[in-house]
């Protein structure tokens, strides 16, 4: 059983059910459904999921995107095009995700929408926990025990399983909380020839290459924390903001009007922002990040954000969800063939190979933006060696992976 029918679920069902296990997916909510998320696939994961022969309805529904545009304070403006023949997609996680999930059905799995799972059935008679199947609540709003030789939660930030069963915690720093919204009529970024449309700009920025026609995801760093903006198809714009903040934050009451507030108030946002119009109420989300402490107990395994959830700067979370879906099938395989004797300490230790670098990457950029001196300094080396944040942008899009 899959608890879970977002993409590192619908991909651990997917390569189960090609195995040849039978695979039961079930999820709180119907799909299609809304999802937070900067809506960017990023190129190391579109290359994951050509590789699985899944890709080819998102490359075609999906926006092209080219590169990352990153600023600064004070008129920090580094564009980082990704190297020629290197891609990524801009697509709905509601759509994204539909269409994972319908891949897994045909492959075989078997999804049951509506579907709560309340807490793990767990044995302890043997001197040892193991996961023996799960209690739902399904629409008739009974309880009902379900059993399963082998489960995999993959049911996000807010995993059931994995904080009811204590191999999860939201850790005491960084704490993040993020404000989603989606806008019409949000203007792209201005082309660096034209200093009137970039007020505040400095002119010592890098200019790259222009943007122009092109499709760049952006990352904009300010030293109280950062704002993603991606187009989507539709002409709509994704703007998601992120700072540190706390559930008694007074701001998080009106979301509204702190999106709001804090694009009026950027000068490179600012003139971008001003026609715009937000058509759905923004989304708050917090707190972000989550420690996952093991990889599973015997029975259960993690996978996706219920394994621990990255902060979502760097776009890496669908990568993590997709390669870390596969990573957990396999476990699911082994322990299904062999017993659990050892799986667990397998999946961690392949899970360590496949995302350790990336976990450093990452844990080094929110240290950067939680630290307003860090920014700052930051903004005087991409002055003086814009390079140098290039090099950043294609580390963080996994440009090395998806050019393998």
């Amino acid at each position: 059983m899959i608890v879970g029918a977002g993409p590192a679920g619908s991909v651990a069902g997917l390569v189960l059910a090609r195995a040849g296990a039978r695979v039961r997916i079930v999820d709180r909510a119907a799909f299609p459904r809304d999802k937070l998320c900067g809506d960017t696939v990023n190129p190391g994961t579109l290359a994951g999921l050509r590789a699985l022969g899944i890709a080819g309805e998102i490359e075609r529904r999906g926006l092209r995107v080219d590169g990352m545009l990153l600023t600064g304070e004070r008129g920090v403006r580094v564009v980082g095009p990704y190297p020629e023949g290197v891609s990524g997609r801009a697509i709905l996680r509601r759509d994204l995700d539909w269409i994972l999930l319908q891949q897994a059905i045909a492959a075989g799995c078997q999804f049951e929408p509506c579907v709560a799972v309340r807490r793990a059935v767990v044995d302890e008679r043997a001197g040892t926990t193991r996961a023996t199947g799960v209690v739902v609540r399904g629409r008739d709003g009974r309880d009902v025990a379900v059993s399963a030789a082998v489960i995999i939660g993959a049911d996000g930030r807010h995993s059931t399983l994995a904080f009811g069963l204590g191999l999860a915690r939201h850790p005491a720093r960084p704490r993040r909380w993020a404000i989603g919204a989606y806008f019409a009529n949000f203007a792209p970024p201005p082309p660096r020839s034209d200093p009137g449309s970039d007020p505040g700009s400095d002119p010592g920025s890098d200019p790259g290459s222009d943007p122009g026609s092109l499709c760049f995801g952006e990352m904009h760093v300010r030293r109280w924390g950062y704002i993603g903006v991606a187009p989507v198809p539709g002409g709509f714009t994704n703007v998601c903001l992120v700072k540190p903040s706390g559930a008694a934050d007074p701001a998080l009451a009106d979301p509204v009007e702190l999106l709001a507030r804090t694009l009026a108030r950027d000068p490179m946002l600012r003139p971008r922002a001003a026609a715009a119009r937000m058509i759905a109420p923004p989304v708050v989300l917090g707190p972000l990040a989550v420690d996952a402490t093991a990889a599973g107990v015997d029975g259960l395994l993690l996978a996706g954000d219920a394994a621990g959830f990255v902060d979502p700067m760097t776009g890496d979370g669908l990568r993590f969800a997709v390669r870390g879906g596969e990573l957990a099938a396999a476990a699911a395989l082994d322990a299904l063939a062999h017993g659990w004797c050892g799986v667990h300490a397998a999946l961690a230790s392949a899970r360590a190979r496949e995302f350790g670098g990336k976990w450093r990457f990452n844990r080094a950029l929110r240290a950067v933006v939680a630290s307003s001196r860090a920014v700052g300094a930051a903004a005087v080396g991409a002055r003086i060696a814009p390079g140098i944040l290039r090099a950043v942008i294609a580390h963080a899009g996994d440009c090395g992976v998806a050019a393998e």
